[in-house]
């Protein structure tokens, strides 16, 4: 019998009556898996004896004690009950909140074994949070509410609570559980994995996770249920990835490209006045020898602000050209892909490429000319937004798809724009550089290039953190690089003034700035609201010098390249994620002078804040960033994937069991090669698992 198997309501368990079954539905247990799969959060060791004057060394003291005395303070409804009692080391009280009935149980004299977190107030030894229990041959601790059975010389699991469980409860039931229905488990791990790694039967790491005999075989369930969540979890990936090969094998069509960069792809570096990084020239032949195999490619291209990656993907583009095909380059901004446009019309257009850009603004007239070469094959490269994916878009045969900022679309977004074409290749490429342990999880089904080294030349822009009562300094230093002839962004969480938050705001500032703070520059405002051309306008006169000071919100995190841009001041820094505040310091730094970023904080910035501030100003590298945000904030808000239930697992965290990760995706990966029918949905497999997995890609729908 497996683990998935158990889905035999929880009124079966000996003890569960009617109203137990009631608060468990309540928390969404309802199956007898579902209660097994309640892991601990944390688990209390009251087998070593810790007393009392070591209470500050300690989480918690667990001794033996006799009670000396009882008192009282307070008057009526609030009088509470204080206990003194003493081990051999200390005297201590016990303050009985709402536990007057205590006067009786815990009789002066007597001797008890006491459990509970303690503290220094009031020049003595105190604890609010106590359990206690009377030694072998007294009944006292019954009636103090131990249950009759001993908490004491053993490790406890301590489990999250809600609606109405108490550790009790769920202490009882869970052992009632795995007496009933423990032995039986058959292992759900193949057996050459479960002896390579040393873990644990099924069985015995289930009753271990909850009831450990010592920290030891604590330790050894942990390793066991969390290899066995990322085991499963990468052969659900290998089977994504497996499942595409089987659907999307194809007939070469293409002359391998071997170790070199194409024909016409070689006509392009002859006109640029660099040369590529090794990092971009490895991602080009990557995606050569993806695009010229049996199968289509599906590929991330990672790397940091200003690395070159749109360079990658217009190499990219002239492949499927060469083979007489169609790419198409999607961004999720029209800033974005309105500079991707002018960007591929003059690097590409000299070559013979046929460039268009598709938004849902272009007037009908157009669109209906630009729709009809599009389907008739007259242009090569669709440039654009979502919209290259509506409805009455047809390709007369799309090779290729860039998804610039994947992070941006949604699975279906993604999966449309595939739709377009005959199994296509894809290419996903992402600003925000995504941690490795992740990339495994989130896009494990997908083969990703990093490109890790920045264009030479390139200095790194120097950063600094100013309190919002400091701003002034930072107004003068901005001041003195305007005067140079620079630019500068100012970056603000709000567009408009919100009376429920005690924040700046775009428009207002827009105002402040141009007329009170730096008059002599022109100003002008972006963000999310304004008018499409409006916006267009804005930033071809931020990009030509006719405008010295954007002001904006993140709507120019991603996309705007402006060379002469010096200075970058984001006000309430602390409101905006790591990763934001990355791609926002990315956006100078693009010209041949020094550049700056100013993160300017609340005065009253919290431990947290603080910490994420640090990470910008010691670090430049956005891979390590990533992996920071990724700490702080998990790994769904960093992926974009929140919402959707990636990564929920039980007890695995790809973060922390990073080095998990990699041995069961190897492990995974070698099974599936074995047998590619490992897992079919009636396989064994763990139910919460299956229930979470997401589809990764957007490849596989």
């Amino acid at each position: 019998m497996f683990l998935r198997e158990l889905s035999t309501s929880v009124d079966h368990i000996r003890g569960a009556g009617p109203a137990a079954v009631r608060t468990l539905a309540q928390s969404g247990i309802t199956s007898i898996a579902g209660l097994l799969c309640r892991y601990p959060r944390d688990w209390e060791d009251r087998s070593i004896e810790v007393p009392l004057k070591d209470f500050g060394s300690y989480p918690a003291v667990c001794t033996v004690v006799t009670v000396l005395a009882h008192d009282w303070f307070g008057f009526g409804r609030m009088r509470t009950l204080k206990v003194y009692v003493e081990d051999d080391t200390a005297r201590a009280v016990l303050v009985c909140f709402n536990r007057p009935f205590l006067e009786k149980q815990l009789i002066v004299g007597r001797r008890y074994r006491l459990w509970g977190r303690f503290f220094y107030k009031y020049g003595e030894i105190q604890s609010t949070a106590f359990e206690v229990e009377a030694l072998d041959g007294d009944d006292a601790g019954e009636r103090a509410g131990t249950g009759g059975k001993s908490s004491f010389g053993k490790i406890l699991p301590i489990y999250p609570l809600s609606a109405g469980l108490s550790q009790g409860l769920l202490r009882r039931l869970v052992r009632s559980a795995l007496d009933q229905y423990g032995a039986p488990l058959e292992d759900e791990l193949p057996g050459e994995i479960t002896a390579k790694e040393g873990l644990l039967s099924k069985a015995a790491a289930l009753r271990a996770i909850h009831f450990p005999q010592t920290l030891g075989e604590l330790e050894k369930a942990k390793n066991t249920l969390i290899y066995e969540e990322l085991f499963y979890l990468e052969i659900m990936v290998g089977r994504r990835a497996l499942e595409r090969r089987d659907r999307d094998t194809r007939e070469q069509t293409a002359v391998s490209s071997g170790d070199e960069p194409s024909l016409l792809q070689k006509r392009l570096l002859e006109r640029l006045p660099f040369k590529l990084t090794s990092g971009q020239l490895d991602a080009v032949l990557e995606i050569n020898r993806d695009m010229d195999g049996p199968y289509p490619m599906a590929r991330l291209l990672q790397g940091d602000v200003g690395s070159g990656k749109t360079l990658v993907a217009f190499m990219a583009a002239l492949r499927a050209v060469e083979q007489g095909r169609q790419a198409a380059v999607m961004a999720p901004t029209e800033l974005l892909a309105r500079q991707h446009a002018e960007n591929a019309a003059r690097l590409l257009e000299p070559l013979g490429c046929r460039i268009a850009f598709l938004t849902g603004n272009l007037r009908a007239s157009g669109r209906s000319h630009l729709l009809k070469a599009l389907a008739a094959g007259d242009i090569d490269i669709a440039v654009g937004t979502h919209a290259l994916f509506s409805k009455d878009v047809e390709y007369r045969d799309l090779r290729l798809v860039v998804v610039d900022e994947q992070h941006r679309f949604g699975v279906v977004q993604r999966s449309s724009i595939m739709a377009k074409g005959d199994r296509p290749d894809l290419l996903m490429m992402s600003a925000t550089p995504i941690p490795r342990t992740l990339a495994l999880t989130v896009f494990g089904d997908l083969d990703v290039s990093v490109i890790r080294d920045m264009p030479p030349g390139r200095k790194p822009v120097k950063t600094h953190l100013a309190k919002q009562s400091n701003e002034g300094k930072v107004y003068e230093f901005v001041g003195k690089e305007l005067a140079q002839g620079r630019q500068a962004y100012f970056v603000y969480p709000l567009i408009e003034m919100d009376e429920n938050k005690d924040l700046k705001d775009a428009q207002s500032m827009a105002d402040r700035l141009g007329r009170e703070i730096f008059p002599r520059y022109p100003a002008a405002l972006i963000h999310s609201k304004l008018d499409e051309e409006e916006k267009r306008k804005t930033m071809e006169a931020f990009r030509n010098g006719e405008i010295k000071i954007l002001v904006a919100t993140s709507v120019v995190e991603v996309g705007v390249d402006v060379p002469n841009a010096s200075c970058m001041v984001i006000e309430h820094a602390e409101r905006f994620g790591l990763s934001a505040l990355h791609q926002l310091r990315g956006r100078v730094g693009r010209g041949d002078a020094q550049s700056y970023c100013f993160l300017v904080y609340s005065d009253d910035l919290s431990e947290d804040g603080k910490t994420r501030l640090m990470v910008m100003l010691e670090n430049s590298d956005g891979f390590v960033i990533a992996e920071e945000d990724l700490k702080l904030r998990g790994p769904g808000q960093i992926a974009g994937i929140e919402q959707s239930g990636y990564l929920s697992l039980g007890i695995a965290d790809p973060v922390r069991d990073a080095e998990a990760l990699a041995r069961a995706r190897g492990d995974a990966f070698t099974v599936l090669e074995k047998d590619p029918g490992f897992l079919d949905p009636d396989h064994r497999v763990i139910a919460r698992v299956l229930e979470k997995a997401p589809p990764f890609s957007g490849v596989t729908l």
